[in-house]
């Protein structure tokens, strides 16, 4: 009961736990994989803007299985994410959907657009 009274305000338990797994298994990688995904990483949280905790905890999971395939098998740096890498980093953000903090600013920008031209069009004056 009270797990539940607690997850209502902070989010999930267990997606708490998977992101700390997650976190652990970047800080295990050899360099230069640790710092690539690190930075990745910041870029995403600023980038990716997921809000749904289900979407990111699976995101940052096929993440983490990247950069340890590629860290077993000896891949480059370079050969993962190619010459351009915010077009890598963007590129894997949009291939999980889900809801985007753009998205609640869009749908704020229009509500209040639509309320000032009073949703016909036409401009309300004061």
């Amino acid at each position: 009961m009270a797990a539940k009274w607690i997850e209502a305000l902070t989010g999930s338990l267990e997606q708490k736990k998977q992101f700390k797994q997650y976190k652990a298994r970047i800080e295990g990688l050899p360099e230069p994989y640790a710092s690539a995904a690190k930075a990745f990483e910041r870029y995403f949280m600023y980038y990716g803007g997921v809000t749904d905790g289900d979407t990111l905890v699976r995101m940052f999971g096929d993440f983490a299985d990247l950069w340890e395939r590629a860290a077993v098998d000896g891949t480059p740096v370079a050969a993962i994410v190619g010459d351009d890498p915010v077009e890598f980093a963007e590129t894997f953000t949009q291939a999980y959907g889900g809801t985007r903090w753009i998205d609640k600013e869009r749908a704020r920008l229009t509500k209040a657009i639509e309320a000032a031209t009073g949703h016909d069009g036409k401009e309300t004056k004061a």
